[in-house]
């Protein structure tokens, strides 16, 4: 499997264990450069679940990703897309 697909199938199935609508979650793959960009889309009340006490819960998405990438030699980032309006 390819390694970008693995990442955003990994870090799918850990956002679908921690939120109320997985239904209206994505993650989103897009290279620039030389970089790997994942965004999430999240139903508003998941953000914050995501997001964790103090960015917790995020920080150890993005570690666990950025472990997984640095194994195959990858830079990645791993931001949560802001829906405020």
């Amino acid at each position: 499997m390819e390694a970008p697909l693995a990442i955003q199938e990994f870090i799918e199935y850990v956002v679908a264990q921690l939120i109320d609508h997985p239904e209206e979650a994505s993650v989103l793959h897009s290279l620039r450069s030389d970089r790997h960009d994942f965004l999430l889309r999240l139903h508003p009340d998941d953000i914050g679940r995501v997001i964790g006490k103090s960015g917790a819960t995020i920080s150890a998405i993005r570690n666990l990703a950025m472990a997984a990438a640095m194994k195959n030699h990858l830079k990645i980032s791993v931001e949560i897309e802001d829906r405020r309006s």
